[in-house]
């Protein structure tokens, strides 16, 4: 059952995983990312953000969804996991294919993110966000979510490249009662 109002978006399955490990790749990391304006490809080499292992392992955490969009041919082209931490729900790995960012699509996603935190009684919705992104981070802004003040180490992981300067994530929430 789709009980979002958007008639574009659902909750992905693992037979997703694919799809969605290769628009994830293609909105942050690499040559792909460049033609959007989420890219991290200036702040982080490499193609990978994340894998299929990553992934799956993602979608099977407790409290763990991920709502994609698809287009009218079926082909996914946006998503956003969301992870429900008792009243407080985490959203990470949100993204739109390059050639359609800029359309709405990612303020629909956003949309539906709030709705399922309210449907699954949740009073805050909350996000890591590269410190240096001012582009994104003034968007989420511009859509209701403030800068928390804290702030969280990011370190190089092995999988998903190798940072071009020293990071840090801003913690960004939103109050949605």
């Amino acid at each position: 059952m789709n009980y979002f109002t958007i008639p574009e978006i659902c909750l992905a399955t693992e037979d997703d995983i694919p799809v969605l490990t290769s628009l994830l790749n293609s909105a942050y990391r690499g040559e792909a990312s460049t033609k959007g304006w989420t890219t991290e490809a200036h702040l982080i080499s490499g193609e990978v953000r994340t894998d299929e292992n990553n992934l799956k392992d993602v979608l099977r955490k407790t409290g763990s969804v991920m709502l994609k969009y698809t287009d009218e041919k079926n082909n996914v082209i946006g998503c956003v996991n969301l992870q429900q931490q008792n009243e407080k729900l985490y959203l990470g790995m949100f993204s739109v294919s390059p050639g359609q960012q800029g359309g709405g699509i990612g303020k629909k996603i956003l949309l539906a993110a709030e709705q399922h935190a309210r449907n699954q009684g949740c009073r805050l919705i909350f996000m890591h966000v590269i410190s240096v992104r001012h582009d994104l981070i003034n968007w989420y802004l511009r859509h209701g979510y403030i800068d928390s003040g804290k702030r969280i180490p990011f370190k190089e992981d092995g999988l998903t490249g190798k940072h071009l300067q020293a990071l840090e994530f801003m913690v960004l929430e939103k109050n949605i009662t």
